[in-house]
C-alpha cells in the first residue's frame, strides 16, 4: 500500500476512486453542436491515461434551452448526447478514471440574444453585470419545466454511462434561491432559508425519482458568498448541513466566494501573483461540521499542497483542474517518482481568459493540450535519431523545440546571446507578481538537460557559426525586437523594454502609448504604477486590455486604479516634439480631426516587435528549403519534405516572434508541431 495520501483510494458510495486527485468540472469549449465529441473526448481521455481518479466533464452541461450556452457549453437537453458520452465514459473507464458531469440551469450568467432567445430565469430580474444581460423573475411555470428538465438530463446522463453527475449551485440559478443579493421574492420561494432552499429540493427529488437512490449525486455549491450582500458564511455552512443530512447528496464541492463581476470571479478562480489555495482552510472547516464527502479546487496548483490537503484531512478529494491543462500526467508522475518533471502551471489564466473571449481551452505553455488528435503529451523517439540540431534563441521557442528534438533523440545545440535563458518571458517576469512565468522557462531547462542538449550562452550566433555545427536541421528562434511605426518623433520616446529591464526609470509625468492591447504594455505600465508614477495609458482600442481577458484584466485594473492612472481609449498618438525640456505628444483618433496636446516629462510606446532575422536570411539560401515551409504538412503534423535546393545540407526554418509579433503559445505550438516530425 502506498503511503503517498494523495495515491491511496477513496470510496465514494459504490464507486472506488483509484486516488484522491481530481480535475473539477471546466468546460474548455470544445464541444460541437453542444455534444462532446472527439476533440472533447480525447481532452479528457488523456487525463484517464495520465492517472487521476475522477474528470469531472462540462462546466457546466446546460439542462434546458433557455440556459443557451455562455462558452460551448453541453447540451444536456438533446437526445442526441447520449452516444457520445458513452463514447468518452468508455474511453476514460478503459484507463481507470471515474468520469462525471456537471449540471446547471446558467440562469442569469449568459445571454439571451444567441440560441433560441428566450428571456433568461433568476429568481428575482437582478442584473448580471458579467454577461450584461437582465433576466426574468422566475414564474411558476418556468420552476415546473426547469425541475423537469433537471430530471430528464439527469436521466440521459445516466443512461450514456457517467459514473455520477454534480449539480452547479454558484452563480447560476439554483443558487439565486439561496444568496439574498439575488432573492428578493415575496412568495414560498422567497425569505427564510426553508423558503430559498424549496427549489433545490424539488430539483433534488425530481433527479433521485429518475435516477435512483443508488446514482451518485453531488453539488458544487457556495458555501460563503463573501460579499455583504450575498449569502453569508453562517447559511452557506447550514445549507451545506441540510444538503449533508438529507440523504439526497452524496458529495459537496466547495467554492467562497461570487462570480458576478470579473473581480469577483478572480477571488473564487485565483490567477498568478495571487494566493495560493486561498479557501482551503475554510473548506478543512466546513467538513469539520458537516459529514459528507468534501471536494474543492482553487488554485491548488503544485503536489506539495495537494497532498497537505489530503493529508490533513481537509478534503477527501482535491481539484488540480488548472494544472492538468499544463500537465495531464501528473498523477503518473507522482507514482514514478518523476513529481520534479511535472509541467507546472504557472498561474497565467490565458486557459480562462480565452474561453471568456469566446475560444477554446489553450495552456500559455503547453500546445497539446486540446490538440490530443494531432498532437503527443509524450514526446516519442524518432524513427531516424541521430541527425544533429541548431537552434538559435533560447525563448520559449526555442526551448521548446530543443527539448522535443533532444527527447526525439537528435544531437541539438542552442546558441543563446544572453548570458541565460528565457527571452521575453524572462523579461515579462520583471513584473513581480508574474514571476511564476519562469517555470515556462525553467520547466524546458530541466528536461533539455535530461536530453543531452548543449548549451552556448552569451553567444551571438552569425552564419559560419551555425555552419560549423553541420547541422541537418536549423532553427531560428531569435525572437524579436520593439518597434514604432507610424509615428513621427518616435525616435524622442522609449520602448517598454527599456523599462522592465531598469534601463530606463521614468519620473514625474508619464505617457504610455499602447497600440497593442497585450501583456507587453500593460506590463510595464504596471511597474510604472507600482514606482509611483503620473501615468496615462493612450490606446486606439475600443475597450481597454482587448487582449487580455477578464481575469487577468482585473489584476491590472486594481493596480491601476489604485495608483491612480488615467485610461484613455479610442485615441492615436500622432507625434512626439520636444519645447522646453519636456515631450509634447500630439494626441488625435480615428474618429474626428481633433488632436490635443500632452505634456510629459517620459513617453514609452508599445507596438509590438519586429522580427530578428538577419540570420535566418544570411542562412536561407544555404538551405535545402530556402527557408520554405510546407504549410499543409505543418498543420497536418507531417514532415517537412521541401527541397528546393536539394544539394544542401540543412533545413532551415525560423518560429515565433523571428517570423512575426505573437504570443508565448504561438513560438511553443510553433515549435512543437514542427519538431515533433523530425
Amino acid at each position: 500500500m502506498t503511503q503517498d495520501p494523495l495515491l491511496k483510494p477513496f470510496r465514494l458510495k459504490h464507486l472506488e476512486l483509484r486516488n484522491r486527485i481530481m480535475s473539477t468540472a471546466h468546460e474548455p469549449s470544445y464541444s460541437e453542436d453542444g455534444l462532446p465529441k472527439e476533440r472533447y473526448r480525447l481532452y479528457h481521455e488523456e487525463r484517464a491515461k495520465g492517472g487521476l481518479a475522477l474528470t469531472m466533464t462540462a462546466g457546466s452541461a446546460v439542462v434546458s434551452p433557455d440556459s443557451p450556452q455562455a462558452f460551448g457549453n453541453l447540451c444536456a437537453y438533446q437526445d442526441e448526447i447520449v452516444p457520445w458520452i458513452s463514447e468518452l465514459t468508455d474511453a476514460c473507464h478503459a484507463h481507470g478514471a471515474a468520469v462525471m458531469m456537471q449540471i446547471t440551469h446558467l440562469g442569469r450568467r449568459s445571454h439571451w440574444g444567441q440560441g433560441e432567445w428566450l428571456p433568461l430565469l433568476c429568481a428575482s430580474p437582478i442584473r448580471e453585470g458579467a454577461h450584461r444581460a437582465f433576466p426574468k423573475a422566475a414564474e411558476g411555470w418556468d420552476l415546473e419545466r426547469v425541475v423537469e428538465d433537471y430530471a430528464s438530463a439527469a436521466e440521459r446522463l445516466k443512461a450514456g454511462g457517467l459514473d455520477g453527475i454534480e449539480i452547479e449551485a454558484y452563480g447560476h440559478l439554483l443558487d439565486s434561491f439561496w444568496s439574498p443579493a439575488t432573492n428578493h421574492r415575496q412568495d414560498e420561494y422567497g425569505g427564510s432559508l426553508d423558503s430559498r432552499l424549496r427549489f433545490t429540493w424539488r430539483v433534488l427529488d425530481a433527479i433521485r425519482e429518475r435516477v435512483g437512490d443508488d446514482y451518485i449525486i453531488g453539488i458544487r455549491m457556495v458555501a460563503d458568498e463573501d460579499w455583504s450582500l450575498g449569502l453569508p458564511r453562517e447559511e452557506g455552512i447550514e445549507i451545506a448541513r441540510r444538503l449533508a443530512t438529507s440523504g439526497k447528496v452524496d458529495f459537496l464541492n466547495l467554492i467562497r466566494g461570487h462570480i458576478d463581476t470579473d473581480r469577483a470571479l478572480s477571488r473564487v478562480i485565483p490567477i498568478q501573483g495571487m494566493a495560493a489555495s486561498p479557501h482551503l482552510e475554510f473548506c478543512g472547516e466546513v467538513k469539520e461540521e458537516i459529514n459528507i464527502p468534501i471536494f474543492h479546487a482553487a488554485r491548488i496548483s503544485d503536489v506539495a499542497t495537494a497532498r497537505h490537503a489530503i493529508a490533513t484531512g481537509k478534503l477527501d478529494m482535491v481539484g488540480m483542474t488548472r494544472s492538468h491543462i499544463a500537465d495531464p500526467h501528473i498523477v503518473n508522475k507522482i507514482k514514478e517518482g518523476r513529481e520534479a518533471e511535472i509541467r507546472p502551471c504557472v498561474g497565467a489564466t490565458y486557459c480562462l481568459d480565452r474561453i471568456y473571449e469566446g475560444r477554446e481551452t489553450l495552456c500559455i505553455h503547453n500546445p497539446a493540450t486540446g490538440r490530443e488528435q494531432s498532437l503527443p503529451h509524450k514526446i516519442p523517439r524518432s524513427g531516424h535519431p541521430g541527425q544533429k540540431a541548431v537552434v538559435v534563441g533560447a525563448g520559449p521557442g526555442g526551448l521548446e523545440a530543443a527539448r522535443v528534438l533532444g527527447e526525439r533523440g537528435h544531437g541539438v545545440v542552442v546558441f543563446e546571446a544572453a548570458s541565460e535563458p528565457g527571452g521575453q518571458v524572462r523579461l515579462a517576469a520583471q513584473v513581480p507578481r508574474r514571476r511564476e512565468l519562469l517555470g515556462i522557462i525553467d520547466w524546458r531547462m530541466m528536461m533539455c538537460e535530461k536530453a543531452g542538449v548543449d548549451f552556448r550562452f552569451n553567444t551571438l550566433a552569425e552564419s559560419a557559426t551555425v555552419i560549423n555545427e553541420q547541422p541537418d536541421l536549423v532553427i531560428i528562434a531569435t525572437g524579436g525586437l520593439p518597434f514604432s511605426t507610424g509615428i513621427s518623433g518616435s525616435e524622442l520616446s522609449h520602448d517598454c523594454w527599456e523599462l522592465l529591464t531598469g534601463a530606463v526609470k521614468p519620473e514625474g509625468r508619464i505617457l504610455l502609448y499602447d497600440d497593442h492591447a497585450g501583456h507587453p504594455g500593460l506590463a510595464a505600465a504596471e511597474m510604472i504604477a507600482l514606482s509611483g508614477g503620473d501615468l496615462e495609458i493612450i490606446t486606439p482600442e475600443r475597450f481597454f486590455a482587448a487582449d487580455i481577458g477578464g481575469l487577468n484584466h482585473v489584476a491590472y485594473a486594481e493596480i491601476f486604479d489604485r495608483s491612480g492612472v488615467t485610461l484613455t481609449l479610442n485615441k492615436r498618438l500622432m507625434g512626439i516634439t520636444r519645447e522646453e525640456g519636456q515631450l509634447v505628444a500630439a494626441i488625435g483618433s480615428d474618429y474626428s480631426d481633433r488632436v490635443d496636446l500632452r505634456r510629459v516629462d517620459h513617453l514609452f510606446i508599445e507596438q509590438g516587435t519586429l522580427p530578428v532575422d538577419e540570420l535566418y536570411f544570411d542562412l536561407k539560401p544555404l538551405s535545402i528549403n530556402l527557408g520554405e515551409v510546407d504549410i499543409k504538412a505543418l498543420i497536418n503534423i507531417a514532415p517537412q519534405r521541401l527541397k528546393p535546393n536539394p544539394d544542401s545540407k540543412f533545413q532551415l526554418f525560423r518560429i515565433g516572434d523571428a517570423v512575426a509579433s505573437r504570443n508565448i503559445h504561438a513560438a511553443i505550438y510553433d515549435a512543437l508541431r514542427l519538431c515533433i516530425t523530425c
